[in-house]
């Protein structure tokens, strides 16, 4: 790849991994000495002889020299990583209990977000315990927590490289204490070097990171190391005397419920869309399995997945619903498993393959012609191994048969629905189609012959008739009709659809519908002659590709598609969404400023503004650029939409008419503001600078007065002050500043304008969010927050997917109570009355709404 570079390129990749590797080595020293520093003060509490001390300067001399001189930062991790743990273990270590004391991490309380009857995800298996646990004592040996529970580990276990590979968890030169925070309130035995303190991860409690901050009282200034940075936040004067860095607060009285999810999954999912008695559609997007009433316009959710859904199936008797999901945010979170659920009740019945599965589960299948006894698991490892499952003996089912499905890609899986063939089904995927059937516990497969002419790239879906006959479509566009009990094609229907054929779906009566991809149609087909009927009908091209057909009531027919919609037509009538969404990353929201409105947009290109009331779309607009910030105008009449390219937008954001159109650089525009008074625009770029416009011409016209030049990152967040004159911007490695807008200078006397009232708190870098500060420091990166405009409350979302609720403003010790259904989250906001909170899924392309209640 890098010969493929020209010059200025090439610069620039050899510059970054320069930049990469400066930083672990940093980090790499810090720990260390920060470890050595420990075992100096165990020794002197041991009584070390001189001799022995000289020794140990001598080798702690030599490990910083190897780490100072290594040009890569990859090997002295995993030398430092292995010397350290050799330290701390002895042939003779021994197992020390201590009381469970309370935790100094922050209490986060698990509130139940919806109506949901889902319990708590189960915990990990055994087997995977130790590796949590190892994972948690290279953290402890890189990162000083101060745990409360004694554990200690065997040295033939902590020698594995697998374990070893954890030892590079370095998140910044500021995860350090004073070494004595490692020395255990019992003395050490004789028989032990090195007593560790560590405690696996428990539900949410999260780490504080009030060890880094320091409060003087007197200055009124908190200092607070965060990922490396020194942080100085001069606390507002309303605040100092009840400040504290050690006392934590109360719990947020308010909770947020989940009221309703914006998108569906299509672009890269396929057999995610089903109809179920109660007369709810069933998707999943991001981490949650929706259930939509389309007629009562409500939606029920089940939430026990502790990860992204990747697939999802109905047992035959309708009630039942298995999905499937990758592994969690966090190890304690589960492994890729399959969840079983009921429907009804939306309580979890059945957890299967804890630890079984590699990367994520992409197939899940209930057998029918035996009631569904068996369900069909496919993985996403490389050899995407097939497993069968006796999912209801026991409390995690039973695996009965297990192999290699195929070493390419699967897309889709059948189960033969006639009686005697009830062990057989059918998978296919890229070049292949395979007729498995399972006898005497042993699965064997029949490769499909395709003439060869007719061999496809792709077979993309499968189905089986009202007779057993098994039916494929492809690549090429060709329906294949095979030989019962056999991997013979018995006919071939070509030209069935011009390009792939996406998706085939066997009516109550009997005939076939087959939805075509680059024709977006949908073809009846006659039983059992598979002859046309004539009916055909056309997916609107806006709305993508058919990827998926499901019978609805009566003649209609769901249809989920490529671009992220769920219709509902036949071939009557036309089809209309049911659920739209964005089918890139959804990178962000804007709020009406005095109506219950929103815009959401994204890489895609679309802005849709959504009313939270109805939970309906009012109007969408393609501007075929990718928007990455858009802000209403404070009376709410025109709407700003930036852009990846530099370019700005001026938009009526009611006749969606286009006023003006600017340019500020080459680089992306991050975020973009109005002054509360609505005379000036903020414009925080990509390449590190503000530039500030006055406003004219009732928000049409827009004039440069100057540009902000400081940070030495790109612009991530901003803030204007209600006195229409300062500006708080959060830079892309935490560095917090202060302008005048007015002569566009930056602010250095910081204590001059701690007191200054912000028309809106939405950087996580500043005094009032040092809660939010505190809990990135355990890895999870914060990419939004905003504070209520009542200023009681401040939600935050980090890169884990987890939205969580404190109190305003958010000190040190500020617990919270924490919320999952994304997989991560790029933007959080309030609406303008604080009755709901809005959260957009970033990579997922979802929308949650959250509202607030006591």
């Amino acid at each position: 790849m890098e010969n493929d570079m020209d010059p200025s390129e090439r610069l620039d990749y050899l510059e970054k991994r320069l930049d990469d590797q400066n930083n672990e080595i940093v980090c790499l020293r810090s720990t260390l000495a920060d470890a050595l520093r420990r075992l100096s003060a165990i020794e002197s509490q041991r009584g070390i002889s001189p001799v022995k001390e000289s020794a140990r300067s001598v080798q702690s001399a030599s490990l910083l020299a190897d780490c100072n001189n290594s040009p890569s930062s990859s090997q002295p991790s995993r030398d430092v990583s292995r010397r350290l743990v050799s330290s701390a273990s002895t042939p003779n270590v021994q197992n020390r209990n201590s009381g469970m004391n309370q935790s100094n991490g922050s209490l986060v309380s698990e509130s139940p977000s919806s109506n949901s009857g889902s319990p708590a995800p189960s915990p990990s298996p055994t087997s995977r315990q130790q590796h949590v646990q190892f994972n948690s004592l290279i953290s402890e040996v890189g990162n000083g927590r101060n745990k409360t529970t004694s554990f200690s580990m065997k040295p033939s276990f902590m020698s594995t490289p697998n374990s070893l590979r954890t030892a590079k968890r370095w998140s910044s030169t500021s995860d350090f204490i004073p070494s004595n925070a490692l020395v255990s309130s019992r003395r050490p035995d004789s028989n032990s070097l090195l007593n560790l303190n560590v405690k696996n991860p428990v539900g949410n409690m999260q780490k504080y990171g009030a060890r880094d901050a320091f409060y003087s009282s007197d200055e009124g200034i908190v200092k607070f190391v965060f990922k490396g940075r020194n942080l100085n936040f001069y606390i507002p004067t309303s605040l100092r005397e009840k400040y504290s860095v050690t006392f934590s607060l109360s719990v947020p009285e308010k909770k947020l419920k989940m009221e309703w999810v914006y998108g569906y999954r299509g672009k890269d999912c396929r057999s995610n869309l089903y109809l179920i008695p109660t007369g709810e559609i069933v998707y999943f997007i991001a981490a949650v399995v929706v259930l939509f009433n389309v007629d009562e316009h409500g939606q029920r959710f089940y939430l026990g997945h502790t990860g992204e859904i990747k697939c999802l199936t109905v047992h035959p008797n309708k009630l039942l619903i298995a999905s499937g999901q990758s592994g969690g945010r966090e190890y304690h979170e589960g492994f890729p498993h399959v969840r079983i659920w009921n429907s009804v009740s939306l309580q979890t019945l059945f957890v299967l393959g804890q630890g079984d599965f590699g990367k994520s589960v992409s197939s899940v299948a209930f057998s029918k012609a035996d009631g569904g006894n068996l369900l069909m698991v496919i993985d996403d490892s490389t050899d995407h191994i097939l497993s069968l499952w006796e999912w209801q003996k026991g409390e995690r089912g039973v695996k009965i048969a297990e192999t290699r499905c195929s070493s390419d890609l699967v897309v889709a899986v059948e189960w033969n629905p006639i009686p005697r063939e009830r062990f057989a089904f059918v998978t296919s995927g890229k070049g292949h189609i395979c007729f498995w059937s399972l006898e005497n516990g042993l699965l064997s497969r029949k490769l499909g012959i395709f003439e060869s002419r007719d061999k496809p790239k792709y077979v993309t879906c499968l189905a089986f008739a009202d007779n057993g006959d098994c039916i494929s479509g492809d690549s090429n566009g060709c329906l294949i009709i095979w030989l019962k009990g056999s991997n013979i094609v018995q006919k071939t229907l070509r030209n069935a659809h011009e390009g792939p054929i996406f998706c085939l779906l066997t009516l109550k009566d009997g005939r076939i519908v087959s939805g075509g991809g680059k024709d977006g149609q949908l073809v009846l087909w006659d039983f059992p002659s598979y002859r046309r009927t004539g009916y055909i009908t056309e997916i609107p091209e806006k709305y993508g590709n058919v990827r998926i057909a499901v019978q609805g009531k009566g003649t209609q027919i769901l249809v989920g598609t490529t671009r992220n919609a769920i219709l509902r037509g036949s071939f009557d009538l036309p089809f209309k969404p049911l659920m739209i969404g964005h089918t890139e990353e959804s990178t962000g929201l804007c709020v009406h400023p005095s109506q219950s409105q929103f815009v959401s947009y994204g890489y895609d290109g679309r802005i849709q503004l959504w009313d939270t009331m109805s939970r309906t779309l009012i109007w969408e607009k393609d501007i075929e650029n990718a928007v990455t910030s858009a802000c209403f105008s404070p009376d709410g009449s025109v709407l700003v939409l930036a852009t990846t390219s530099g370019k700005w937008f001026v938009m009526d954001s009611e006749t969606r008419d286009m006023y003006a159109q600017h340019t500020d650089g080459n680089e992306p525009i991050q975020v973009v503001k109005f002054s509360p008074n609505g005379k000036s625009l903020a414009i925080g770029s990509k390449d590190a600078s503000v530039y500030i416009y006055q406003v004219l011409d009732r928000y049409r016209k827009y004039c440069r007065t100057g540009r902000c030049v400081g940070h030495s990152s790109f612009i991530s967040q901003m803030d204007w002050s209600c006195d229409n004159v300062h500006l708080q911007t959060n830079s892309g490695d935490n560095e917090l500043l202060y302008w005048n807008t007015g002569v566009c200078r930056q602010i250095t006397l910081v204590p001059s304008i701690r007191d200054v009232e912000w028309n809106s708190v939405t950087c996580p870098v500043s005094p009032t969010s040092l809660g939010i500060l505190s809990e990135g420091i355990d890895g999870a990166d914060v990419y939004s927050c905003c504070a209520s405009n009542s200023r009681q409350l401040m939600c935050a979302g980090d890169n884990k997917g987890r939205l969580k609720l404190y109190r305003y403003p958010s000190q040190p010790k500020s617990p919270c109570h924490s919320y999952q259904g994304h997989s991560n989250i790029s933007n959080v906001c309030f609406l303008s009355d604080d009755t709901r909170v809005l959260s957009a899924g970033g990579r997922d392309s979802s929308v949650i709404q959250w509202t607030v209640e006591n």
